[in-house]
């Protein structure tokens, strides 16, 4: 599993990433999908986007975890204050340490394509969702340009194409799978009802 590179990392810790997460991804990414109970979000870098869910939703607790260690600092100390509705964790996205059925929702925001095996990171995003829970998130689709930056900041990724996606989930226990693709097809978002 890769870490993220300086660049991202940067980038992530940013206040202009924090507003355009506020302001414009987080109300796409969730489709109109409202967070309830127990949550776990993969890959969540510096906790940008998990603070401003929790500020926006009251009633939530949340995990949140990422693989790279200087990622799960920084989320723990910008989720200090919501200490009591939080945990964050060190995780492997493609071996999470939850048991089956643990949350009511798991996010992923732009996070699979850094795991490499973004295949086995859906499937235990499913895994660990309750019955009834959703999978949601969005990521980049496997384009030239997309592929050329990461190519020039040297990060190890492994973009996903539209048709992979729809394979594996075909092939994962849910009952719903919902996919939108942006305008250039440069991202998919994806909600899976388990």
């Amino acid at each position: 599993m890769a870490t993220m590179s300086r660049f991202e990392a940067a980038f992530c810790r940013s206040a202009p990433w924090r507003f355009v997460a506020r302001r414009i991804v987080l109300p796409w990414a969730l489709q109109g999908a409202r967070p309830v109970g127990d949550v776990l979000e993969i890959g969540a870098g510096s906790g940008a986007m998990a603070a401003e869910l929790l500020a926006t939703h009251p009633d939530i607790r949340m995990t949140v975890t990422d693989f790279d260690a200087e990622m799960v600092t920084a989320a723990e100390q910008r989720l200090a204050p919501l200490a009591d509705r939080t945990t964050t964790r060190q995780a492997d996205a493609t071996a999470l340490p939850f048991d089956d059925d643990s949350f009511d929702m798991v996010l992923s925001w732009i996070m699979l394509h850094h795991t490499v095996e973004w295949e086995k990171a859906l499937a235990e995003a499913v895994r660990v969702t309750r019955p009834g829970g959703h999978v949601v998130g969005y990521d980049l689709l496997n384009t030239a340009p997309l592929r050329v930056l990461h190519q020039a900041e040297g990060a190890q990724v492994r973009m996903m194409r539209l048709a992979e996606l729809r394979e594996t989930l075909s092939d994962l226990p849910v009952t719903q799978a919902i996919l939108t693709t942006t305008p250039g097809r440069f991202a998919v978002r994806f909600t899976l009802r388990k």
